[in-house]
């Protein structure tokens, strides 16, 4: 009975030091001092800290659900690299008794504070992983590491560790397993007695020392370690032989030798047959003519996976020494610009369950090669050679074990004219065959699958309805791609509502009809959703709504009309491409609750109203595409809190008022589809710009609207801006001399607008302006020098300026083109004394006129002849002016209009 309440006490009493809300006490406090320690303005997801007392709910926090107690923190990422160095208190981990994880990864730490080092977490006896990868820490970090004895993985990648580093420092570390120490500038091992032993760590299983600047030297003590299955050395600077005399005594599995400079693999008989290295990585090097690499490549006789990827066979003949690999099961020499046909020998692999051979340049037919050998495979990828393969897939059929298929991008996929209809071994689970032929109908073997996972038939010119039979008879199928065919009629949903379809591609068909309505209980799962460019009409479906997990919808390049539903845009929506439609109505309802949009593209339609002030809510919008409508109004001037915009097009629309200052368009990276397109007019065309182009791109199109004012100087100092339109609106005063600024500018439009002053001189500074327009404009002075790329534009650029003189135009200046050019002012606040200064003129006009007047006086004044003839035309004028007044009232009386 006793030990029963001494039992009841200690509960009641965790319970008491237990916070009513789930987490302890003491550890929610020192999460509150961990927040204000790292004192970050870039972090988001701290922010949330402390808004409610279950820490165990906080954000990368992570407690044991009996206990309570917090045994993972991940603090990844919470001070940008942007930010200053900084040093670390790591004592604040200490109340974190049953702590097992750390993750401290990315947070531009240099080091910690003095006396309040990782030595300090020498007490918290769980902990056994430890994250510090891509920080500043320096090698003297490692003293304070020996104390973590429990640690079993610790990871200082891309830190700043150089030179010889002492391995006496992880002699305490007896129970890591993995350690990763890739991306620094460690040189070697030593220890106090100058030796470079190793084998300290008894349980080391995985070792990274990629991307240093180790030699080959190192070897031999690597590969002592008794415990060392894998080991990680590439792009290091090993060169020359590799002999591993003491290989036949580790238990190394995996070896990646990557990025280095080997030429021969040096080894004995006792060697060869003793190694137990079953996974070799040789990517990334040079094969010369005269090299041995390939063919020493026996000393691996266990050897089931081989990685060539990337290599340079200059002259080198591929199947030496690789096709003596008899127990090879896995073979990747993609990326290597291999020519001719395969080596015969492969064939007699016949344990090969993998084989990449894509982006090479194989040629020949696929059906001449003994493929029917290999029948141990499971994974096949031909893509990216120059061969014809058959659509029918024959001669694989009898190869049961054939999982994966890929054959992007070769020379030629062709249909037989009689198919067999045979049925096939195999069940898919990968199908990729993609290529620009002209198949006509779906190949038979489709008709028996039903594991597939991913399926793409792109750019064959398949005709036929939409192949709904396909996600009937494989309801796991995932992704399907049938982008660029022929295919017509309605889209036809199939009638399981319990798909796992989360991608489809039918872009770029013939399809007709309405969208049906009814396609989001169809495909609940849908991710992405691709329609664009076939002949759809009727409205958008509200269903689309409904779809909680829709992220990307391209309905653009179709025929749809009416107004966009309201709400029809889900929270979880990146990305709307409704271009090129003809939808209509407002923007006000559709897109308020889109608030991770990235890109919005309405362009090409009848989109009328303003454009909504709540716009501003779109924290992540990159890409604003809303030419070619009828939008009124002014530009709002919150969308100067879109902080991440890379392209605004506002063209062609009827935008008034003034441009805000504040306007902005930033290059960025921002998340975007494989197949998505965004169209944007630069250098006077229209381009469609694919995803890798967008990285690299931003841009502001506001032209072809009745935009007013001057232009704001602001918009000089958007240094990462690649294209500008202003053109065609009512904009005045003078080109910013800020504009010397955008050292991006490639395309530079300011045409058809009222701008006035001189061309700043400055601009003559942007290297990469391969388009400038500043015609129709009242631009005065001379033309910038004829330098750098301004030597390069044509009269185009600067006519319709009536006062503006100099090369190309044939408009020559007052002073010869051959005198010596009068410098301009910096600020260009002076105007060129060439031609004729308009404000000049007016002031020598006024005091011309002035001077004639009194002269006239003086005349009259001192001649009496004169002075009466004068008062004579006076006189006479004045009757005939009011004799003409008195006709002229009489007559307009009768018509009673005084």
């Amino acid at each position: 009975m006793k030990e029963c309440w001494i039992m009841v006490m200690m509960i009641l009493l965790l319970k008491e030091s237990w916070c009513s809300d789930g987490c302890l006490e003491n550890e929610r406090i020192a999460l509150l001092q961990i927040k204000s320690h790292f004192n970050s303005s870039s972090s988001s997801f701290m922010s949330t800290w402390g808004v409610t007392a279950d820490c165990c709910s906080w954000v990368r926090v992570y407690c044991n659900s009996t206990t309570g107690h917090v045994v993972q923190l991940s603090l990844d990422g919470v001070r940008s690299s942007e930010e200053d160095y900084w040093y670390l208190n790591a004592s604040l981990f200490l109340p974190f008794q049953q702590l097992n994880y750390l993750s401290l990864w990315g947070n531009n730490i240099a080091g910690c504070i003095k006396n309040e080092g990782f030595e300090r977490l020498s007490a918290l006896g769980n902990l056994e992983v430890l994250e510090l990868s891509d920080n500043s820490f320096h090698k003297s970090i490692l003293s304070s590491l020996s104390g973590l004895s429990s640690l079993k993985i610790l990871s200082l990648s891309g830190n700043r560790l150089k030179g010889i580093i002492n391995i006496e420092e992880f002699n305490h570390l007896i129970s890591l397993e993995e350690l990763d120490l890739s991306a620094n500038a460690i040189e070697g091992f030593i220890s106090s007695n100058g030796s470079d032993e190793l084998s300290k760590l008894s349980n080391l299983e995985r070792f990274d020392l990629s991307y240093n600047h180790v030699n080959i030297s190192l070897l031999s003590p690597l590969i002592r370690l008794p415990s060392l299955r894998y080991l990680d050395l590439g792009y290091n600077q090993l060169e020359g032989l590799f002999n591993f005399k003491e290989l036949g005594k580790s238990k190394l599995v995996t070896l990646d030798l990557s990025g280095n400079n080997i030429t021969e693999f040096v080894d004995s008989r006792e060697i060869r047959a003793s190694n137990n290295i079953s996974e070799l990585y040789l990517d990334d090097i040079t094969i010369t003519k005269g090299s041995k690499l390939l063919e020493s490549l026996g000393a691996f006789s266990h050897l089931k996976n081989l990685s060539l990827v990337s290599c340079k066979f200059e002259g080198a003949i591929l199947h030496q020494g690789v096709c003596k690999l008899k127990q090879l099961q896995e073979l990747d020499i993609s990326y290597n610009d291999i020519s001719g046909s395969l080596p015969s020998c492969l064939a007699n692999m016949t344990s090969l369950q993998s084989l990449h051979l894509s982006s090479n340049n194989f040629v020949g037919n696929i059906s001449l090669y003994p493929f029917n050998r290999l029948t141990n495979l499971e994974y096949l990828d031909l893509s990216h050679n120059l061969f014809q393969i058959p659509v029918s897939l024959d001669l694989f059929f009898n190869h049961s074990k054939l999982k994966h298929f890929k054959s992007q991008g070769n020379n030629e996929i062709y249909g037989e004219k009689t198919e067999q209809n045979l049925t096939p071994m195999f069940q898919l689970e990968t199908l990729y065959i993609d290529g620009y032929a002209c198949i006509k109908a779906f190949p038979k073997f489709l008709y028996y699958q039903h594991n597939l996972r991913e399926a793409s038939l792109q750019s064959l010119k398949l005709r036929g309805r939409f192949p709904y039979w396909l996600l009937q008879n494989n309801t796991k199928l995932e992704e399907l791609y049938l982008k660029n065919n022929s295919l017509s009629g309605p889209l036809q949903l199939p009638l399981h509502s319990h798909l796992n379809l989360s991608l489809l591609d039918i872009s770029d068909n013939l399809f007709h009809g309405i969208i049906p309505p009814d396609i989001g209980t169809h495909l609940p799962r849908l991710e992405l959703v691709y329609l664009s460019k076939n002949d759809f009409n009727g409205s958008i479906p509200s269903s689309f709504g409904n779809m909680s997990s829709l992220q990307i919808l391209d309905l653009s390049n179709n025929d749809i009309s009416g107004s966009l539903p309201s709400d029809f845009c889900c929270s979880h929506m990146l990305e709307v491409h409704l271009s090129r439609n003809q939808l209509q109505g407002s923007l006000e309802d559709a897109f308020f609750d889109c608030l991770q949009l990235v890109v919005l593209d309405l362009s090409h339609n009848n989109m009328t109203g303003s454009i909504p002030s709540w716009f501003e809510r779109f924290y992540q919008l990159a890409y604003m595409i809303l030419g070619y409508n009828n939008i009124e109004g002014e530009i709002p001037i919150q969308l100067c809190n879109l902080t991440q915009l890379s392209l605004i097009d506002l063209s062609h629309n009827n935008l008034s008022g003034h441009i805000p200052p504040c306007l902005r368009s930033t290059s960025n990276f921002a998340s975007l589809s494989n197949g998505e397109e965004i169209e944007f007019t630069t250098k006077r065309n229209i381009y469609s710009y694919q995803r890798s182009m967008l990285y690299y791109f931003s841009g502001i199109d506001l032209s072809c609207n009745k935009l007013i004012g001057q232009i704001p100087i602001q918009i000089g100092y958007l240094n990462e801006i690649r294209v500008l339109n202003l053109s065609h609106n009512n904009l005045n005063g003078k080109i910013p001399a800020s504009f010397s600024n955008l050292s991006q500018i490639e395309s530079l439009d300011l045409s058809h607008n009222n701008l006035q002053g001189n061309i700043p001189s400055q601009l003559t500074e942007l290297d990469f302006l391969e388009v400038f327009n500043v015609s129709c404009n009242d631009l005065s002075g001379r033309t910038p020098e004829k330098v750098k790329q301004f030597a390069t534009f044509d009269e185009s650029s600067y006519r319709d300026n009536p006062l503006l003189c100099g090369w190309p135009l044939q408009k020559y200046c007052a002073t010869m083109e051959s005198s010596p050019s009068i410098p301009r002012s910096s600020n260009d606040t002076e105007e060129s004394n060439c031609f004729i200064d308009m404000e000049d003129f007016y002031a020598s006009f006024g005091v011309a006129y002035i001077m004639v007047l009194l002269t006239i006086a003086g005349v009259l004044f001192i001649n009496p002849y004169w002075r009466q003839v004068w008062f004579y035309f006076v006189e006479v004028s004045i009757d005939k002016c009011y004799y003409f007044l008195i006709d002229n009232l009489s007559c307009l009386s009768k018509f009673k209009l005084f």
